[in-house]
């Protein structure tokens, strides 16, 4: 199986999951030139960007540990790109769901897991 694969239904995992959460699908894979964001939905008044990230196991840290600080400022500019073009104005945070396949799947939900970055 591809990386894209993987990723793919790593994300697909996610959603399902956050929708068994109560959260609903806005978009997935929203892309522009600043980046991307995985999936946007919305959770009672929020506006959820979420980072879905996936290992195979947490030999070498967890799924959450690889978001750094580069990244979450690229998130931030991709979201306010997306809300610049949306016209949104609702609250909005940031969510993590980090998935570890083995020795059996976990999935950690981390809700506002970093505020916006500069």
């Amino acid at each position: 199986m591809s990386s894209r694969e993987t990723g793919g239904r790593a994300e697909q995992y996610a959603l399902d999951y956050l929708r068994s959460q109560g959260l609903k699908l806005v978009t997935r894979n929203f892309l522009c030139r600043m980046g991307e964001i995985d999936l946007i939905m919305t959770h009672k008044k929020h506006l959820v960007f979420v980072e879905v990230r996936y290992r195979k196991n947490s030999n070498y840290g967890t799924p959450a540990a690889t978001i750094s600080r580069t990244k979450q400022s690229r998130l931030t500019r991709t979201a306010n790109f997306y809300l610049q073009r949306q016209g949104h104005n609702a609250p909005c945070r940031f969510d993590v769901v980090a998935i570890v396949s083995q020795p059996q799947v976990k999935i950690e939900w981390i809700q506002n897991a970093f505020e916006a970055v500069a």
